[in-house]
């Protein structure tokens, strides 16, 4: 999905000058979403998805996006980010109506079809159209959705600009606003060309929002090329979690990881866990351990059809599976209400992950409790997330023998879900890697084609 090198870097977008950022004064909290300016058709709708009085980012960014200014919005996670953008662009909408008028960027799949329920949700009552564009599914049918001119697209950089290059007929030459939701993670996932792609083809007399949960020197760069003049609202200045969230670690010999999960997941049953881990095959590997021993857990990683990525978390949500055991592209913006323990089963290389990792849990005002497993190796790590959130984390207290007991049982599962891998291996092999779904892939896939098509032209 990503360009690939040999097109060499996109010219930087033509540089403006440093915006002056000015900040935004404390108002006094609104009660109701009536006062924030919100026209009464969407404080009805705002009401039938439970959204009684607007969060703290709703507060500060709502009323300056409808005065038409462009917004720097910084939040932690789980604060109600989408509502603070979706809101302004259906008011907007409502205003002047007209098709292709918004432009939402996130950086994962999952995070573009949540954003896509929110839009739909809100915008029923008044017949908005959003049309998801990501990686891992049909262009033709996506080609289709795009020729019926929706009002809103949500969409990862990669596939779009797929679209803007090569979907005869679609253009962006009359987009009223671009989000960029997780903008610094956007910037990091080297997006840089497509999004520079992106902007060249889209109106510069538009709206600009730019939504994160951490503000990187990439998004200072992104902010000086694509806003005006543009308003910050920044709800927590310092990195941090949730005051609701009871944070702990344990430290454990890495060779009994699978041990200390086995009895956290037992002394803590009937709660419902997000797992992380560092890799797609760690990801599978401990889901296949968890089914063994009979535990109802269910995978999500990059190397799974976007199918079966949205089964696993419609199973999930649904409360039909109580494990969901993720990489780091579940990490961000998801919003599953009943997660109540985050298990940081690899700890995250980046320390700010941890935090994205974490917000997870204890969302919208609800508690929840976060295990960061510690091995011999990951000291240092442990130690630049204390820093970062600026607390000593306590310990978990754990029966150590409890957990050794379990050795044996859990040295058999390992064997089975190392079997189960190698022929889900194998099986994958044979059908010439077809269900390979990751960004790199399809943009192999893509290229060889286009290498074949060339020949034949010749």
């Amino acid at each position: 999905m990503a360009a690939g090198e040999e097109e060499g870097r996109a010219a930087e977008p033509e540089a403006v000058a440093e915006p002056e950022i000015e900040p935004e004064v404390a108002v006094e909290e609104p009660r109701s979403f009536k006062d924030l300016g919100v026209t009464d058709v969407l404080c009805e709708a705002c009401d039938q998805l439970g959204w009684k009085v607007p969060t703290k980012i709703q507060v500060e960014a709502i009323p300056v996006a409808l005065q038409g200014r462009d917004i720097i919005g910084l939040a932690e996670t789980g604060s109600g980010k989408t509502g603070a953008f979706a809101l302004p662009i259906l008011q907007a909408l409502l205003e002047t109506p007209q098709r292709l008028f918004a432009l939402v960027l996130t950086p994962t799949r999952e995070l573009a079809f949540q954003i896509s329920e929110q839009f739909e949700a809100l915008g029923s009552s008044i017949g908005v159209h959003s049309t998801v564009i990501v990686g891992g599914i049909d262009t033709m049918s996506q080609s289709l959705a795009l020729a019926k001119k929706p009002h809103v697209i949500i969409a990862t950089p990669g596939r779009l600009v797929d679209h803007l290059e090569n979907t005869k007929g679609f253009n962006l030459r009359a987009l009223k606003f671009l989000v960029m939701d997780e903008a610094d993670r956007i910037l990091n996932m080297d997006f840089e060309t497509e999004v520079d792609k992106i902007l060249k083809v889209i109106p510069r007399d538009r709206k600009t929002f730019l939504f994160s949960a951490t503000m990187t020197k990439k998004v200072q760069k992104l902010q000086r090329a694509a806003l005006k003049n543009p308003v910050k609202c920044a709800v927590s200045s310092k990195y941090q979690t949730v005051e609701k969230l009871q944070q702990y670690y344990i430290f454990i010999p890495s060779k009994f990881k699978d041990s200390y999960l086995v009895y956290i997941l037992s002394e803590l049953a009937g709660n419902s866990f997000m797992i992380f881990c560092s890799t797609c095959n760690n990801t599978q590997r401990t889901a296949l351990l968890l089914r063994n021993l009979g535990f109802t857990a269910i995978p999500l990683h990059g190397q799974m059809s976007q199918n079966k990525r949205l089964g696993s978390l419609n199973k999930f949500k649904a409360k039909a599976r109580s494990i969901l055991l993720a990489t780091d592209v579940a990490s961000r913006g998801l919003d599953i209400p009943h997660v109540d323990v985050v298990i940081n089963f690899d700890i995250p290389t980046h320390s700010k992950d941890y935090i994205h990792r974490v917000g997870r849990t204890a969302r919208a005002g609800r508690s929840g409790k976060s295990i960061t497993f510690v091995t011999q190796y990951d000291v240092e790590l442990f130690q630049r997330i204390e820093h970062l959130i600026g607390k000593k984390l306590p310990a978990f207290p754990m029966q150590e023998e409890e957990v050794m007991m379990l050795t044996e049982r859990v040295a058999e599962a390992q064997r089975l879900a190392r079997m189960e891998l190698r022929e889900q291996g194998e099986k994958k092999r044979s059908r010439n890697d077809n269900d390979d779904d990751t960004e790199e892939a399809i943009g192999v896939r893509n290229k060889v084609a286009g290498g074949k098509k060339k020949k034949r032209k010749a």
